[in-house]
């Protein structure tokens, strides 16, 4: 018996053009998904899926926009016909700077990318999950989003909200056969770290058991678990990839 087999299911990654939801989007089609490489780079998303199998393809999308959300899940169905996964990892970590150093222009981006986001898509595909009366959906929060950053304040304030989103959608569609999950990393290797300074990477790390960074390809086993048919009975529920830094 295979599992978290996922041959026939149609997963959508958004920001799977490189860092984790590369390595998620390569998880989830080796298990058997054509996967959706959802990206606002088209070329680099095309990139991606030309290495991937079961002729997973890539679809232009900004997550900012209602009107694109609702044109590419539209699209989605047309060529396959379903959505079953949707892994809201598009996300942006925003200026490293205090509250009083922060523009309206740096807020309001972290909360369109980061929080209105997964809102847009998530209204977007789940009539036609709620019509088929299957389908997983995984958030991709932080654990900023639970404890605060110092200077990463707006990251912080929009990954506690799609935490909260998350528990509130999964109760809204547990009788409908979608479970909605969202996965917490702690600091994870990847070029979104070229964001940061050096002191915020290590304030991260040091509050780390493991003292230690994660690595992508761990944090794609645990959302690979939660967009599978093997969680049926998970739903609205915070998983923590943090190395131990977890408190709650």
């Amino acid at each position: 018996m295979a599992y978290f087999d996922l041959t026939g299911q149609t997963a959508i990654v958004t920001g799977a053009a490189g860092g984790i939801g590369e390595t998620i989007a390569r998880r989830l089609a080796n298990a058997g998904a054509t996967v959706v490489v959802a990206d606002l780079n088209l070329a680099a998303g095309e990139l991606i899926a030309a290495t991937l199998p079961n002729a997973s393809f890539a679809l232009s999308l900004d997550v900012t926009s209602s009107e694109s959300c609702n044109k590419f899940a539209a699209a989605v169905i047309a060529r396959t016909g379903r959505i079953d996964v949707v892994v809201n990892n598009a996300g942006v970590a925003g200026k490293a700077a205090p509250v009083w150093e922060q523009s309206n222009e740096d807020w309001a981006l972290c909360v369109a990318v980061n929080l209105t986001g997964p809102f847009y898509l998530c209204r977007a595909t789940l009539p036609f999950m709620r019509e088929r009366k299957y389908g997983r959906i995984v958030n991709i929060a932080s654990i900023a989003g639970k404890e605060g950053n110092p200077n990463m304040s707006a990251y912080s304030a929009t990954k506690a909200g799609l935490i909260g989103f998350t528990k509130s959608l999964g109760k809204e569609v547990a009788l409908d056969g979608i479970c909605v999950n969202c996965v917490t990393p702690a600091v994870v290797r990847t070029k979104i770290l070229e964001q940061l300074t050096p002191e915020q990477i290590d304030y991260m790390t040091q509050r780390i058991p493991m003292r230690r960074t994660g690595e992508p390809e761990e944090i794609a086993a645990v959302v690979h678990f939660l967009a599978s048919p093997d969680a049926s009975f998970v739903t609205s529920q915070t998983y923590d990839a943090s190395g131990g830094r977890a408190t709650y």
